[in-house]
């Protein structure tokens, strides 16, 4: 317990640091950036804008961790570069907790999944010191597509009057469509796979207890069902609208 909390501490001005970058981008996004949108729409256009700041730059930083530690193993120990990658991402997802606490307190969903991402986070990187190889593979998985959709979410955002914007959404649809299901559809199924044998096998005993594993299994594939789910409802918009415009053309 000892050792855990002056990590933590130790940890602190880092998390304090990343906090107050996305806190600047987001107050920038949502006062200068978007200072015209609807107010219904400037929070999530300015949430967009901290998720461009975290999701690639991430996605290059976990990469670039995992390549430079030649244990990368499901149970291996965390090295301070990933923990700095974690230390990151914990402190996005608290900005952007935060802003759906203020903003949409409502969306169950959205919260609900940013606190058991911190949940899988914090305990990875603060609790156990182990495990990182299959977090950071995870955000990876996650956030490779974060660009294509933060990118699709805005012009979704702006269809209805902006012409640009539906332009945007409508060309960028399909790929986005497909590139998203082939992450959460295929490879982030194919890696839980691993993940779990690798665990159910007992390697992880020692250093990660089966509850805890057991925990970030249950995150993890409830995340990817709901991804499912999401990307599986706009297929099936996506094909209701291009009916509805053949069916236009045809009269």
């Amino acid at each position: 317990m000892m050792e855990a909390l002056i990590l933590f501490f130790s940890s602190i001005p880092n998390l304090l640091s990343f906090f107050i970058f996305f806190l600047i981008i987001y107050l920038i996004a949502y006062f200068l950036i978007f200072p015209s949108w609807k107010p219904k729409l400037r929070p999530e256009a300015s949430s967009c804008i901290i998720s461009f700041f975290h999701g690639t730059p991430a996605v290059f930083l976990a990469i670039t961790s995992l390549l430079a530690d030649p244990a990368r193993d499901f149970h291996a120990p965390n090295t301070p570069f990933q923990n700095l990658v974690l230390d990151y991402s914990i402190a996005y997802f608290l900005m952007d907790l935060t802003h759906y606490l203020i903003f949409y307190p409502g969306d169950v969903l959205f919260i609900g999944h940013h606190a058991a991402t911190l949940f899988v986070f914090v305990t990875c990187r603060y609790m156990v010191y182990h495990g990182a190889y299959a977090i950071l593979v995870l955000l990876i998985l996650a956030e490779v597509t974060s660009f294509v959709q933060n990118t699709w979410t805005l012009a979704n955002a702006r269809k209805a009057d902006v012409e640009f914007a539906a332009r945007v959404y409508g060309l960028l649809s399909p790929p986005f469509y497909v590139f998203y299901s082939l992450v959460r559809g295929i490879a982030g199924p194919y890696f839980v796979y691993k993940m779990i044998s690798c665990y159910i096998s007992g390697a992880a005993d020692n250093v990660i207890p089966r509850w805890l594993w057991v925990s970030w299994v249950f995150v993890v594939v409830t995340a990817i069902s709901v991804s499912i789910l999401w990307i599986s409802n706009n297929w099936v918009e996506l094909y209701r609208e291009r009916s509805r415009k053949f069916e236009r053309k045809v009269r």
